[in-house]
């Protein structure tokens, strides 16, 4: 069990950017109602931002 709870923690910040950033993002994005460019979806653009947001978060240690 302590062994999970590590785990969760040590991807936090992936888990957060997949979980939050990326539909927060994605709904910005249809709410705007902006077109993205070859036909990309809100919510795969939003996922992609999460990805390398979360990714840094996650190699850094920091948001910023």
């Amino acid at each position: 069990m302590i062994a999970a709870i590590k785990t969760v923690f040590y991807f936090g910040p992936l888990l957060f950017a997949f979980g939050f950033i990326a539909p927060l993002t994605a709904k910005i994005l249809e709410r705007a109602g902006w077109d993205l460019p070859l036909g990309i979806t809100p919510l795969i653009a939003g996922l992609v931002l999460a990805a390398v947001w979360g990714g840094y978060a996650q190699v850094k240690g920091r948001w910023i």
